[in-house]
């Protein structure tokens, strides 16, 4: 598990949070892993949030106010170190991403968000906020194309894409939209080599991840974490014997997509197909 180090308490929230946690922990005269025991978690997972390199959960947080007689004293910390631009649901599966050695996702009729271009983007904030303003808008759809930078770090996890047919048909934003979108992927795909896409083609049938989308991180020194997100809402998967099952269903639908190079091709057609007048 992570050692306890040395924070600058000052630094950022987080920090600030972690630090507190061990002064507290080390204060009650435990362990990480007593201290996590006793709150049904793994010593590793506290040696993460005291090291700042997990954001701190609220629940988690009052179960440690109980635990170490702190009042609400992490709850309070755990609300100002989870502030962030993402929707508050994705926001702990945001920062995952960009720890994480590789990222695989299934999306069912959308493409995905790390891949999406602003005009594909904005359509689809339209559609889920009808009655937002253009500055909130915006606001969702700047945050969206930052996060695509991601893609261009030394350190990018290598991402593997399954996206259901479905998702090159569905016209998000109109013909032009999509036939950009579309060429975008394709070009995302054939530039990038730590991008994998495989198309699950209609003809594929039932699969486990036919009602909605998920996303597997895995990472170099910590257990693998699967994401699943609904409408306006998210969740984050721990337990391993259910991140296990996700991780099978997984495999079983790369198995059952297109082959890298015929997805190419697919997508390529289809995005020629919106472009035709």
């Amino acid at each position: 598990m992570p050692q306890p180090k040395d924070l600058d308490p000052y630094t950022d929230a987080r920090a600030f949070y972690g630090a507190e946690l061990r002064r507290l922990r080390e204060a009650a005269g435990l362990s990480q892993g007593e201290l996590g025991s006793r709150a049904f978690c793994s010593g590793t997972y506290i040696g993460l949030f005291e090291a700042g390199e997990r954001r701190p959960q609220l629940e988690l947080s009052r179960s440690l106010d109980e635990l170490l007689g702190s009042g609400e004293h992490l709850q309070r910390l755990c609300r100002l170190a989870r502030t962030s631009k993402v929707a508050g649901y994705f926001a702990d599966a945001a920062e995952l991403q960009l720890q994480a050695s590789s990222v695989g996702s299934y999306t069912s009729m959308l493409v995905l968000g790390l891949l999406q271009t602003e005009s594909y983007a904005r359509a689809l904030t339209r559609a889920a906020h009808p009655f937002a303003t253009t500055d909130v808008i915006e606001g969702h759809v700047r945050t969206r194309m930052e996060r695509t930078s991601l893609l261009d770090s030394p350190t990018a996890p290598v991402l593997w894409v399954v996206l259901h047919e479905a998702a090159l048909l569905l016209p998000v934003g109109g013909n032009a939209v999509m036939a950009e979108q579309l060429t975008h992927l394709a070009e995302q795909t054939d530039s990038r080599p730590r991008i994998v896409t495989q198309v699950l083609p209609f003809s594929a049938g039932a699969h486990p991840f036919l009602h909605g989308s998920m996303t597997l991180m895995q990472f170099t020194d910590a257990p693998t974490v699967v994401y699943t997100e609904g409408a306006y809402s998210g969740q984050l998967v721990e337990e391993p014997l259910l991140v296990e099952q996700f991780r099978s269903a997984y495999d079983l639908a790369r198995a059952a997509a297109l082959s890298p190079e015929a997805s190419l091709q697919r997508i390529v057609s289809a995005a020629k197909e919106f472009a035709t007048p």
